[in-house]
């Protein structure tokens, strides 16, 4: 498909292509910025209650309309103080937690936004199944309250010295109502907000029925936000967020300027840097990439239904995954492998990767019959260097620095071995090799994904699909632009939604990563989820989260330690398969907008669908074009 596309580019030429983008009347393209939408086709383009459900956030609403207490910025390391003005205050035993937030916030609508704002929130969430964050917010709060205008106090049921993270943005958090919108209204659970209230720097102007597209306003009042008051104002007027068919469109429409920013496929990345002349990637020379991202890719079992809800059968299907052509199929070989439910970054290769190598060189399977298997393969970033090296590009020679770009190791390609954990556990082939349930069924699996081909949900589950097609499992990759919902109710068999919960992105704490595996998060299917999507839980993963929980995350011996006894029990059930390092195809076009956060100017985290993006927005600098 993508050779084709290429083909066709160099066909048609650049010079036909026209170079005023078409936008709603009175939008004038020198002061919009227009970004693609990370997630694709908005499913409900009227709904903006964020605190219901999916809403595709990353239409701007997490980045523009929403501002959280705190957010982090992983470029940067640093947790931003946004509504709220100073960091958490906790007591000793971390049984109450102050927030003391930001004087002169307003609402868009001129209500100034205070501690009854964030108590109603609270509470209102508490007492409503339904609501994102009922299940944690109702087990961890015991009562809410404040003492003046900008002062809350959290009385909470057990110590928790990490209570505060659900007001953490990484991707989403618990933001904060309204409260003079939503104590008028009937059912919250149905109640859309439309038109939303904005406590971030834009506002609502217009949408598409349709789903394609929404478009943001700045504030007349930006300085009464807290991105206004940290940063200045935002340089662009409006902010176009855009959903397109495909790469290619994103490319077609990058070299025509009607797109700014988009995150592309490794073939797509490639094409726009060949023809757009005004166009740039987050690194100048190959890989090209993002590649600090703290997410980790890959496949989420549910873990409920049968045969996913064996360990055994989840374990043959990684021996059956050839990590060198998964990645290939991919990304083109360009994201380090992480055996690990967390990315392999620096950072993590201190407090975890180093730590737990000899562990993962010893894991030990039961094969049957007496007999058992290592899975560990460390070879696998020399084989991926040689995949790479095959491909044309140069890549480093000396081993630490292949491990670096290509990561520290993966599970061996062992079809042998998965064959006999399925036959220990009643599957069997038909004469044409094809796998059958232990029940005689043929062995189908359906991959939930994304319907947008650049997202790495999708590029993994195009890639598992071949793997295991190879293996004889008649598998194919479902997009879906219900993907997130149907995830959240567990209508699915395997999904290609994050495999584990991305950690802060520094220092050794991983509690964002272990706790949504907790059994209080899991929920029976059909219900929404407020933990993983995998519904797996295990009692002793439970005794580590009880741990961190009462654990200074300031104690970075301790914290490190339980961190990597967590990894370890993930690894021995894989209720999911960590893959690939999330990196970024993104692609920015300096024809309208310059001064974008490269990686020699990465002034803040370089992506358009994250919280902080709102951050970015006061740096950019127009053209005048």
């Amino acid at each position: 498909m993508y050779r084709r596309f290429l083909r066709v580019l160099g066909l048609v030429g650049l010079a036909f292509l026209p170079a005023v983008a078409q936008l709603a009347p009175g939008i004038p393209r020198s002061e919009a910025l227009v970004v693609n939408v990370l997630t694709g086709l908005v499913g409900t383009p009227g709904n903006f209650n964020e605190w219901v459900g999916w809403k595709w956030r990353d239409r701007g609403m997490q980045q523009l309309m929403n501002e959280p207490l705190w957010s982090i910025d992983f470029a940067s390391g640093q947790i931003i103080n946004g509504l709220a003005a100073t960091p958490p205050e906790y007591n000793a035993d971390f049984t109450r937690m102050v927030v003391h937030l930001r004087p002169g916030c307003y609402w868009s609508d001129g209500v100034p936004i205070t501690a009854e704002d964030v108590v109603y929130t609270v509470k209102l969430i508490s007492s409503t199944p339904g609501m994102n964050y009922q299940a944690v917010m109702a087990a961890n709060v015991s009562n809410v309250y404040a003492t003046d205008e900008h002062t809350v106090v959290f009385e909470l049921k057990a110590p928790n010295s990490r209570f505060h993270t659900y007001f953490l943005d990484r991707w989403g958090c618990l933001w904060i109502m309204p409260k003079h919108v939503f104590e008028k209204v009937t059912d919250p659970l149905t109640f859309e907000f439309n038109p939303p209230v904005s406590s971030g720097p834009y506002t609502l102007h217009s949408y598409d029925p349709a789903g394609y597209w929404t478009v943001w306003v700045k504030r007349d009042d930006w300085h009464r936000t807290p991105t206004g008051m940290l940063f200045g104002e935002p340089k662009p007027k409006y902010v176009v967020f855009r959903a397109y068919a495909d790469p290619a469109a994103k490319v077609l429409a990058m070299l025509r300027h009607e797109l700014d920013a988009a995150d592309l496929t490794a073939e797509t990345l490639k094409a726009v840097l060949a023809q757009g002349k005004t166009v740039r990637a987050y690194q100048p020379t190959y890989p090209w990439v993002v590649n600090n991202d703290p997410c980790i890719t890959g496949l989420t079992f549910n873990t409920v239904i049968p045969p996913y809800n064996n360990p055994e059968v989840r374990w043959a299907l990684v021996l059956a995954i050839d990590i060198v052509k998964y990645a290939a199929i991919a990304v083109d070989g360009m994201a380090p492998v992480s055996p690990l439910h967390i990315p392999y970054l620096p950072g993590y290769v201190k407090y975890f990767f180093a730590p737990i190598e000899k562990w993962l060189e010893d894991f030990t399977l039961d094969l049957g019959n007496g007999e058992k298997f290592k899975p560990y393969d460390p070879t696998i970033p020399f084989k991926l260097a040689e995949y790479a090296q095959s491909r044309g590009y140069v890549v480093p020679t000396d081993p630490e620095s292949i491990k670096a770009a290509f990561g520290p190791g993966w599970w061996k390609y062992a079809p042998d071995a998965a064959e006999k954990l399925l036959k220990k556990n009643g599957f069997y082939r038909d004469e044409q090799g094809k796998w059958h349930l232990p029940d005689g069924k043929l062995w189908r699996i359906r991959i939930l994904c994304r319907v947008d081909l650049a997202h790495m949900s999708t590029r993994n589950a195009l890639a598992a699909a071949e793997c295991w097609k190879d293996f004889g499992i008649e598998a194919e990759a479902v997009p879906s632009v219900d993907f997130s919902s149907l995830g959240l109710t567990g209508d699915f068999e395997v999904t290609t939604d994050w495999p584990a919960f991305e950690p802060w992105g520094a220092g050794p704490d991983l509690f964002r990563t272990l706790s949504p595996f907790s059994s209080e998060n899991t929920a029976p299917l059909g219900q929404m989820t407020p933990g993983h999507q995998s519904r797996w839980s295990d009692p002793r993963l439970d005794r580590v989260i009880e741990q961190l929980k009462a654990t200074d995350p300031t104690d970075e011996a301790k914290t490190a330690a339980l961190g990597a006894e967590g990894l370890k029990i993930l690894v021995e059930s894989m209720p999911s398969v960590p893959t690939l390092n999330y990196i970024g195809f993104l692609a920015w076009d300096a024809y309208y907008w310059t001064n974008w956060p490269g990686i020699e100017n990465a002034y803040t985290q370089p992506y358009v669908h994250w919280g902080p993006f709102k951050y970015m927005l006061p740096f950019l600098q127009p053209t005048g074009k």
